[in-house]
């Protein structure tokens, strides 16, 4: 991809919904553990809650809707082994994920994973798809103060990479992904996955892709544009 070595140092990627297809089983791991609870958990309450932490997440329900039994670190806990169970069973590699993974290691960049799911969950996505040779870096936002949208996690990151933010190439399937990458100064590329291509969240991006099979040579000519008429 010409050029994209010279203007980008790093390629983050965020990791549920974009490398792999979790987030329908996401969904299905938080309405198997609430609803015995009497909470009424549905896909579009699950779909609007998409790439954030799932503390935060249970805590924001826990507010809503209240419950009795479980406390939230509890159900937190009830959730991630649920999820990673499904993982383990039937998680699979999105398309055009790993190749581009591999892709922006042969440039010469570096490569991250930074997600809000925990280290534990992260690490299991990557040896299920076998991506350790081609990652520099993993971090959760777990261990941040706040999750997306807030920057930290892609503030860590490109740190812990040794990178300027400004460098760094950032790809993300969710509207607070997207507030976070940009709030950090970082170029982003939105792949909505449980999202439609046009909500208003993905307007901040650089560019908006239906599939990380898309990023091509002319994504990567329209993304060094973008980049060209913002520094005008």
């Amino acid at each position: 991809m010409i050029g994209l070595r010279d203007r980008f140092d790093a390629a983050i990627f965020d990791m549920d919904g974009l490398l792999i297809d979790s987030e329908p089983l996401w969904q299905q791991a938080e309405m198997t553990c609430f609803r015995p609870l009497g909470v009424p958990v549905t896909p579009d309450l699950c779909r609007a809650s998409a790439g954030r932490r799932i503390d935060e997440v249970v805590r924001l329900w826990h507010g809503q809707f209240g419950w009795t039994g479980p406390g939230i670190d509890e159900m937190v806990e009830r959730v991630l082994a649920e999820v990673t169970r499904l993982i383990a069973r039937q998680g699979q590699a999105l398309p055009g994920a790993v190749e581009v993974l591999v892709r922006m290691r042969k440039l010469g960049m570096k490569v991250a994973i930074a997600s809000s799911s925990p280290m534990t969950l992260i690490e299991a996505v990557v040896d299920s798809l076998e991506l350790g040779n081609t990652l520099d870096v993993l971090h959760s936002g777990v261990d941040e103060p706040a999750g997306k949208p807030d920057p930290a996690v892609f503030l860590t990151t490109a740190r812990r990479l040794d990178v300027c933010p400004s460098r760094c190439l950032v790809f993300e399937d969710a509207p607070a992904g997207v507030a976070a990458a940009v709030s950090s100064g970082m170029a982003v590329v939105a792949v909505p996955s449980v999202f439609k291509l046009d909500d208003p969240g993905f307007k901040p991006a650089w560019l908006v892709l239906s599939s990380l099979e898309d990023f091509n040579q002319q994504a990567a000519i329209d993304l060094l544009e973008f980049s060209r008429r913002k520094a005008s």
